[in-house]
């Protein structure tokens, strides 16, 4: 699934003279850029990682291509730890490729299929002074929230939650999880996914079609304004959002 410019560009010397090639689907949503890489590791070395051993992930010889091949892969690493838990997003960016998951292979629930280019809000960085003024207080523990990187609020923009991230995900934990996956607002008992309330801190939104991301005209006047060190972070990823999650991501 992965675009190869040739070994100058950074591509790989075993497909860098078999283009020109196309990237047709990509996976995005992982916590940070470690975790991202060892999944396309993953991907790419079925056999030899340890989390799909037990699988015994072959190419059938003459019944199916390398592209089939590796859709089958996906399909199986994406029902497994620890990469089942995460808000993946399956991103389909040539839609005449798009092919279904087997009905016994579909991805996890919380996981959404997507189709075309990724969009982002704009960040309007601000100067941080006086933004500690601005501190508001959790709905769940009652305590200011002091910093903006620790604030989320729900989705639904007639409600009036805002709360610390570690409260709310501590309420959408289930016993013996690590990793939020969806819960219901404390106010307005709306179903949340985790992964979508992460995002649009990012500056990503997803509308009801489906498509990850926004329109330009949704874009233009919807900025979203940040204290310039939040925004800076977010540029660098970093914190991530999966609250000490941990290191085999």
């Amino acid at each position: 699934m992965q675009h190869n410019r040739g070994t100058w560009a950074g591509g790989a010397y075993r497909t860098s003279n078999k283009g020109p090639w196309k990237m047709v689907l990509i996976v995005h949503g992982f916590p940070n850029n470690i975790s991202a890489l060892r999944f396309e590791w993953a991907w790419q070395n079925p056999t030899k990682t340890t989390r799909l051993q037990h699988l015994y992930l072959k190419k059938i010889p003459r019944q199916e291509s390398e592209f089939q091949f590796k859709l089958r892969v996906l399909s199986e690493m994406l029902r497994v730890g620890p990469w089942c838990r995460l808000p993946l997003l399956i991103r389909w960016l040539e839609k005449e490729y798009f092919e279904e998951f087997p009905v016994t292979r579909k991805p996890p629930e919380h996981m959404k299929i997507c189709y075309g280019p990724v969009k982002i809000k704009n960040l309007k960085k601000i100067d941080n002074v006086g933004y500690e003024d601005k501190s508001e207080e959790c709905i769940i523990c009652c305590r200011l929230i002091k910093s903006y990187q620790s604030k989320i609020k729900c989705l639904n923009q007639f409600c009036v939650l805002v709360c610390h991230i570690s409260c709310l995900a501590d309420r959408f934990l289930e016993p013996g999880e690590y990793i939020p996956i969806q819960g219901s607002c404390p106010l307005c008992d709306i179903k949340l996914k985790w992964g979508d309330l992460i995002r649009k801190i990012k500056g990503c939104s997803l509308d009801l079609n489906g498509d990850c991301g926004v329109t330009d005209e949704t874009l233009s006047g919807n900025d979203e304004v940040i204290p310039s060190n939040v925004a800076d972070e977010i540029d660098d990823e970093q914190p991530s959002w999966f609250l000490d999650c941990k290191e085999d991501l």
